[in-house]
């Protein structure tokens, strides 16, 4: 799947939550609450494909899912830069210390795997906006 792809789907996943949740009133507080993993995995299954398997993407205490990806993430599926025949796709943005670039064959990609940055509720609170895609909008090239 292509960066592109997943982030439109996800996008809609996102908005469909919102959209289910101001309906029935709840806070911006209750919103972020209720995108904590242990409440996720319950309720929205189908929000991540690691639900499924009761696991989480990042090994931390309090996971937040609000920003299941981070604004700081940039993708060209086209491709940023190529040298010597390798393209990049994905970079961070903040060139975080516990991020890293992955090379695959002729690829390279960004692996937030040892990142939290986005994942905390602090973090939310302070970037929130009920639009996801408007948090995420400078992640696309």
């Amino acid at each position: 799947m292509s960066y592109n792809t997943w982030f439109h789907e996800h996008a809609k996943k996102h908005a469909d939550i919102i959209k289910k949740l101001r309906l029935k009133e709840f806070t911006q507080a209750q919103i972020i609450d209720y995108f904590d993993f242990n409440n996720m995995v319950e309720h929205e299954k189908s929000f991540c494909q690691l639900y499924t398997q009761n696991r989480k993407c990042h090994e931390i205490k309090e996971l937040n899912c609000y920003l299941c990806a981070c604004p700081n993430f940039r993708f060209d599926d086209s491709g940023f830069s190529t040298e010597a025949r390798v393209t990049k796709f994905s970079f961070c943005n903040i060139n975080s210390n516990n991020g890293k670039e992955v090379k695959y064959g002729n690829a390279i990609h960004q692996d937030c795997s040892g990142c939290t940055v986005p994942h905390n509720k602090e973090y939310v609170t302070k970037h929130f906006d009920y639009d996801w895609k408007k948090i995420m909008k400078k992640c696309q090239n």
